[in-house]
């Protein structure tokens, strides 16, 4: 993607477009990743705030929370990030905001509340999902400032773990593929023809339809803020100046239950 290789230019792109459709919420969303990747906090936050008021989403609720650190504004990252119901966003977003509160914590030197930011039931090793290198490594790295290096230790050789069982994964879906046959009706003795009247046409019984033969499967299956002061520049505002967690993996490598 382009926001990977020159994120510069794909940030000029995506201004461009708010210029142009400034009220579509993915054009904002897409301008204020960009701008997040270059380190342009204030314009990130902005434009988020905006995404979020016409797409009602709290998705990006994470990149708002760490917008606010970039903008060494710790403890209005954490007011940001208490605004919402955790348990109303989705998995995957509930992680994010975790770590992203963690940091706040640990921008305001306290490695212990930073490290219970990021206990909670997704921090488990006993499986891996799309998420959970980014969330042992947040772990770990916190362990680390408190001085547990051995425990710190374990969550990094899980980091490894998790990494590998999700390459997996997705080596395994790459390879996926399911064949499907379908076998011609026969002949039920009913008149297709023109005159015949296929509104009242008798109905199939079950029986008189061959099943579809499936192949096997080769080689296997499978951050609005409520802060406010500068939500002017928001929609009113065109002119403008980051494995599926339905697919867990076991870290030994096979399918979850």
């Amino acid at each position: 993607m382009l926001v990977d290789t020159d994120p510069e230019l794909a940030n000029q792109h995506a201004l461009s477009a708010a210029r142009r459709a400034g009220r579509v919420a993915v054009v904002r969303e897409t301008a204020a990743i960009t701008a997040y990747r270059l380190g342009d906090f204030a314009t990130a936050l902005r434009e988020l705030r905006t995404y979020r008021r016409i797409s009602g989403r709290n998705d990006q609720l994470p990149m708002m929370v760490d917008c606010e650190r970039g903008l060494g504004r710790p403890e209005r990252a954490l007011e940001l990030g208490r605004s919402v119901d955790r348990a109303a966003l989705e998995t995957p977003v509930q992680v994010e905001l975790a770590i992203a509160m963690s940091g706040a914590r640990l921008d305001l030197g306290n490695p212990t509340a930073a490290l219970g930011e990021l206990e909670i039931p997704q921090l488990d090793p006993s499986t891996a999902y799309s998420w959970s290198p980014a969330l042992y490594s947040a772990y770990a790295a916190t362990l680390e400032e408190l001085g547990r290096q051995d425990e710190a230790d374990e969550w990094w050789a899980r980091v490894d773990r998790a990494a590998e069982a999700l390459a997996e994964a997705a080596e395994d879906d790459a390879w996926e593929t399911v064949d499907v046959v379908e076998e011609a009706l026969e002949d039920d003795g009913l008149d297709s023809g023109p005159g015949s009247d296929e509104s009242d046409g008798a109905e199939l019984d079950d029986s008189e339809l061959d099943d579809a033969e499936l192949g096997d499967a080769e080689p296997g299956n499978g951050y609005v803020s409520t802060l406010g002061d500068d939500e002017s520049d928001d929609v009113a505002g065109d002119d403008l100046g980051e494995v599926d967690e339905d697919n867990p993996r076991d870290i030994d490598g096979s399918a979850a239950g």
